[in-house]
């Protein structure tokens, strides 16, 4: 398997995850039904705010491009990473490599800002009540929803273009669970100290500016909460955003953790870890956060129920 050698590199032996043939393929059928589950539950999200009535408001309007996203970034990962667990590695062209990573930084990219609309939907939901059916109308979700999209696209550009031009030699092997910056950057023969310099300046719109924004968004959130007089009343105001919230936590947290820890030594194994959270289970939590912790989901999904019952 090493094939290690100074020859300009036409395609790459993505390894996934090693080990014994019954961890691989107990690993196979649990990434297998997670990505079913996976699918299926942002397919069902996505049609239920499509064909209930009662959802078409801007949260869920969101919701469903978050789950969009979520297929999205599944579907870019999970298929080639059960194809290492079947044949212990899977060869991929340096093109291929380079695509898949183009679309995992892509769809990063637009949900950081994705959530960060989300935040701000109810930043005016919980703190400017009377005005926020008059500022959230539907041109302006269209806005931040095309927007969260074309940028994703479009900055994620500024690291595909550099790496895309690089050359590749040495070591064809990527010891990881699919195409990332860090084992492309490995693999390169070629100066990276650009793409690093890009890839840290970038991070600053991209993810601490969301970030921060989140932060400040749910600490005035918290603040109006607060002098609500009723606790039925804070309850119900706290409610409708702590999906979100939770959401949030979750993606941000295996986001950091994945682009903090070194990619060599010790801690790559904990590395593909982080990975595997972030690419195969994340994407499964979300709708059943949702689903399980909101109120008009569930009332959707009955009154659908009841209809089909009474046809």
């Amino acid at each position: 398997m090493n094939k290690c050698n100074q020859t300009e590199i036409s395609e790459f032996i993505l390894l996934g995850i090693q080990g014994s043939s019954v961890l691989r393929y107990s690993l196979f059928v649990t990434f297998s039904v997670t990505y079913i589950f996976t699918m299926t539950g942002n397919v069902f999200i996505v049609g239920l705010i499509i064909g209930s009535h009662q959802l078409h408001t801007p949260m869920y309007f969101f919701l469903c491009h978050l789950s969009l996203f979520d297929i999205f970034l599944s579907t870019n990962v999970v298929p080639n990473l059960l194809g290492t667990l079947l044949g212990s590695g899977k060869t991929i062209s340096v093109r291929g490599c380079v695509t898949q990573y183009y679309f995992s930084c892509s769809s990063t990219i637009s949900e950081c800002f994705l959530l960060t609309v989300m935040s701000y939907d109810r930043y005016l939901a919980i703190c400017r009540p009377l005005h926020y059916v008059n500022i959230m109308d539907i041109s302006l979700r269209l806005h931040f929803v095309v927007w969260s999209w074309l940028l994703g696209f479009l900055l994620s550009l500024c690291s595909i273009i550099p790496v895309s031009l690089m050359q590749f030699c040495g070591c064809n092997i990527i010891d990881h669970i699919y195409c990332d910056l860090a084992p492309l950057l490995e693999a390169s023969c070629s100066g990276t100290s650009i793409v690093e310099m890009e890839t840290v300046v970038l991070s600053i719109p991209i993810v601490l500016f969301p970030f921060m924004f989140i932060i400040i968004t749910y600490v005035r959130i918290v603040l109006t909460i607060l002098k609500i007089s009723t606790n039925t009343g804070r309850h119900k105001a706290f409610s409708t955003c702590s999906s979100h919230i939770t959401v949030v936590t979750t993606y941000y947290g295996a986001l950091i953790a994945k682009y903090t820890v070194p990619s060599s030594g010790d801690s790559l194994n904990y590395r593909k870890v982080i990975s595997l959270l972030y690419t195969v289970f994340t994407p499964l939590l979300n709708p059943a956060i949702y689903s399980l912790r909101n109120q008009d989901i569930r009332d959707a999904l009955r009154k659908l129920v009841h209809v089909k019952e009474l046809n």
